[in-house]
């Protein structure tokens, strides 16, 4: 069965509920020749309330459902009854979701933790019965009020993956097989550029169970900051990831140099976002099980002056190495 794309970025509609109108009602009991007013207050109009779920990864089902809308309030009923508050709506995110306000362009909530919940439309006050209008001048009023209109809205929702580390590296440079060696992931690996084309995320787990989340953004060219290849659709993703780890292809395979790839990436990062530029990072230089490997890693640490670790995702030489490192980075 095939499935929904990956979607990271959508715009919805959410309607909350009108509120119940008030009632008009007089009290009526045998033997009591007044009863007087007893109408009751509408109910509440349901909210649209977004709530980060750990088990969603995507927008996907908001992308084909895009209008949500909580239900109405109950009408107020004789004997002072309260009419019966409308159902709120729920609507399931991932973790990572930004909420901005499409009209105004503010950021509305950050909706980081699995359970964290956000009011993105109020529903409508219910009305007043006519009992609130009784006075000593007006025993028998028959104003009432109708329920109030429940909040409408149009926002923007851009999930931002959030993983301890971004694995960041050129097409075909081997990150998508790096994350199947170090974590549970299965990502697709093949030999041609772009196999991966949306963000995975993996969970590295040690031997003292501690955990490590680490996202396989999808390859970076260069001019990614300007929305060259994918581009904008997945920098983003590297934002909350506190910790880099760059994945060179350090043969040379494509026929460009590991250090030139080094910098391309580095400078995409920083034209991105500055603030990437100053986070802690590892460089893996892979594909050492090639000939051309010691040769691309000498002229490497020359061009660079980086200490990288030499791994091979083929032979698994240095991925244990790889795995103590990541751990005392993140530590650190």
């Amino acid at each position: 069965m095939k499935s929904h794309k990956f979607i990271d970025l959508v715009t919805i509609h959410v309607h909350a509920g009108r509120g119940g109108n008030g009632s008009a009602s007089f009290r009526r009991e045998k033997f009591v020749a007044k009863g007087g007013p007893d109408g009751g207050d509408g109910g509440r109009g349901g909210h649209v309330i977004l709530k980060a779920d750990g088990d969603v990864s995507s927008l996907t089902r908001l992308y084909f459902t895009p209008h949500q809308r909580a239900g109405n309030g109950g009408r107020g009923g004789g004997k002072r009854s309260h009419g019966r508050n409308g159902d709120d709506l729920r609507v399931a995110v991932p973790c990572g979701t930004e909420v901005v306000d499409k009209e105004t362009g503010e950021l509305l909530c950050d909706i980081v933790e699995d359970g964290q919940e956000f009011v993105a439309a109020r529903g409508g006050d219910g009305g007043l019965g006519n009992c609130h209008w009784k006075t000593s001048t007006n025993q028998a009023p028959r104003e009432h009020t109708p329920g109030e209109a429940g909040e409408e809205r149009t926002l923007c929702l851009e999930l931002k993956l959030v993983a301890d580390i971004g694995l960041i590296g050129f097409p075909n440079a081997g990150k998508s097989s790096l994350l199947s060696c170090i974590s549970d992931a299965h990502p697709k690996v093949a030999p041609y550029p772009f196999t991966t084309l949306n963000p995975i995320v993996g969970t590295l787990i040690f031997d003292d169970y501690s955990r490590l989340t680490v996202a396989d953004i999808p390859g970076l060219i260069k001019g990614a900051h300007e929305g060259v290849g994918l581009g904008h659709d997945f920098l983003r993703h590297v934002e909350r990831a506190p910790f880099q780890v760059f994945v060179l292809d350090i043969a040379g395979v494509d026929g460009r140099k590991p250090e030139d790839d080094y910098a391309d990436l580095r400078r995409e990062l920083r034209l991105h976002d500055a603030v990437l530029a100053g986070r802690p990072y590892l460089v893996a230089a892979n594909k050492m099980d090639l000939p051309e490997a010691q040769d691309g890693l000498a002229q490497f640490v020359e061009k660079t002056g980086e200490n990288p670790l030499p791994i091979s995702t083929v032979t698994g030489e240095g991925i244990p190495e790889l795995r103590n490192a990541v751990k005392a980075l993140c530590s650190g």
